[in-house]
């Protein structure tokens, strides 16, 4: 028997404030067995602390759909744009988390 596939409409809503976004330059990625954590972290140049601005925490099947649609959409932008060129980073470090 064929699996009929229903469409369902979705309105997604945004806020004012949800609308004006939240500037991270550091993403932070933690997993579980059952979850992703995705800390958006801003640092600040010359200062010695950086905070996490946005924790946000997803299954791994969300996640997956996630580094999907992020791939694809790097793919579009450098298709138009160019290649984005990264700097070499140099060695990593580990940075304690409180």
């Amino acid at each position: 028997m064929k699996e009929e596939t229903k469409q369902v409409s979705l309105q997604i809503q945004l806020d004012e404030q949800t609308a004006q976004g939240i500037y991270a330059n550091l993403v932070i990625v933690q997993h579980s067995s059952s979850e992703f954590i995705l800390d958006f972290v801003f640092i600040n140049p010359g200062q010695p602390v950086a905070k996490v601005r946005s924790r946000i925490i997803m299954s791994p099947e969300h996640t997956k759909r996630l580094q999907k649609a992020l791939s694809e959409n790097l793919a579009h932008y450098e298709s138009r744009f160019g290649e984005i060129k990264l700097p070499n980073m140099g060695p990593q470090f580990k940075m304690p988390v409180q």
